[in-house]
């Protein structure tokens, strides 16, 4: 049987790890930059800071059996960081402590959280506790990643992975009746993925990698924005009410067409996915290809097809961690002809890594639901989301497979998404 969690050992590295990427993404900002502009997209950095470390220190240190909770380190944490009660709009108007004391107060917790590692390395209820808050500050980095593309602040990495590519065309062809979803006794997963489920499906072509800005852009010229044909009714409500000509973040400038990479402005490279379109765009792009985007049940399946009636945890495999074959926890995008080596069984390129990718599915409980102790994560989002998967190179390896369900309104454009395309049945 696998093991329900990572050795202590290995969860003490990983709460180090994510809070060195946490500080590494955070740590030339100052002044007005720890706050930023009020947007419903994004939080006060200096807010994010501390609810990072509210977060771990509530489930790891403060919570009680009868699901009570002890008192915090920090005066007042709940009433500053608590993200199911401090409404989003008043984050900026909060008396948080300064960057020097909430990053003491992140320091505090996480020493006594590693403490606490040592002295109950059996306590399965608590492992699972210090696997929810590592996976949710990797989250929170990937987050920062965001902020920092919206605002224009400077890239926190400074540059782009470099990767050999081959040029990949057409697709691949998926059988169907295969099930979805987290197999139990596999490791940690989040509520939203459990439990595995069969799925009716029927056999379908998918394209082995996603769509790239030389496709985008073709769709642009040729009046993506302006036919009305192409999009659904919400898309072109959507479009008309922000008067979008393009993706997000692209511009023409003397007949060239650039797009803004967090505080400069570079040229439009053809190979790179397109990234910063949200489902509608996605859609509506569907629409003048004659394509379709896939199901998030095709989408899983694509990536864990193995062939012999197995399920992959990984495209690739069963490898993770350093031997990760993917474009994940890295500094930007890859062409989509790279990384080769973490191909899917059917021939599927960066299912995992580079974009996180649209699929057509609502963002809906699987059959038999019940949430974990962290209710607010899955929840409250049922109905309201679309569903991404696969994850983006600003997103840490650990933290995604083939199960993982990443979810956004369909309006939302700052997140790095882009997305792949199915042929018509």
């Amino acid at each position: 049987m696998t093991l329900a969690y990572p050795d202590p050992d290995t969860l003490s590295q990983q709460l180090r790890s994510a809070r060195e990427r946490t500080r590494l993404l955070t740590r030339d900002l100052e002044g007005p930059q720890l706050f930023g502009p009020k947007l419903p997209i994004v939080n006060p950095v200096l807010w994010e800071l501390g609810h990072v470390a509210w977060f771990q220190e509530r489930w790891c240190l403060r919570l009680r059996a009868d699901e009570s909770l002890s008192e915090s380190l920090l005066d007042a944490a709940d009433a500053l960081y608590d993200s199911a009660t401090v409404a989003h709009e008043t984050r900026w108007d909060l008396p948080l402590p300064g960057r020097s004391a909430t990053l003491d107060y992140q320091d505090r917790v996480l020493g006594r959280v590693l403490t606490r590692l040592e002295r109950e390395p059996d306590n399965e209820w608590f492992l699972y506790f210090v696997q929810l808050a590592s996976f949710h500050e990797d989250m929170h980095a990937e987050a920062f990643h965001y902020t920092r593309q919206t605002l224009g602040y400077p890239d926190p990495l400074n540059g782009a992975p470099a990767a050999k590519a081959k040029k990949l065309e057409g697709d691949a062809e998926i059988p169907g009746g295969y099930p979805v979803g987290a197999s139990r006794n596999s490791g940690f997963h989040f509520d939203n993925e459990k439990w595995v489920h069969p799925v009716e499906l029927r056999p379908f072509r998918i394209a082995r990698t996603a769509v790239t800005n030389r496709q985008f852009l073709e769709f642009a010229r040729e009046g993506g924005y302006r036919r009305r044909e192409w999009w659904s009714d919400e898309g072109w409500r959507w479009k008309e009410a922000v008067q979008a000509a393009a993706p997000r973040y692209w511009a023409e400038k003397d007949s060239a067409w650039l797009e803004r990479r967090f505080d400069k402005w570079v040229k439009l490279e053809d190979e790179l996915p397109v990234m910063h379109v949200n489902w509608h765009e996605a859609n509506a792009y569907c629409r003048y290809a004659r394509r379709r985007l896939p199901s998030e049940a095709e989408w899983e399946v694509a990536a864990s097809f193995s062939g012999d009636g197995a399920r992959r945890r990984y495209p690739w495999g069963e490898r993770a961690g350093d031997e990760t074959p993917a474009n994940l926890g890295g500094n930007g995008r890859a062409p989509v002809g790279a990384f080769a080596d973490g191909d899917s069984f059917m021939g599927c390129r960066q299912m995992l890594g580079n974009i996180w990718e649209w699929t057509s599915s609502a963002f809906d409980p699987y059959p038999g639901f019940v949430c974990d102790p962290y209710r607010e994560y899955s929840e409250p989002w049922f109905g309201i989301h679309k569903v991404l998967r696969g994850g983006s190179f600003a997103t840490p390896a650990r933290l995604v497979s083939n199960t993982w369900r990443n979810f956004y309104t369909p309006d939302r454009g700052d997140v790095f998404a882009g997305f792949r395309t199915c042929a018509l049945d």
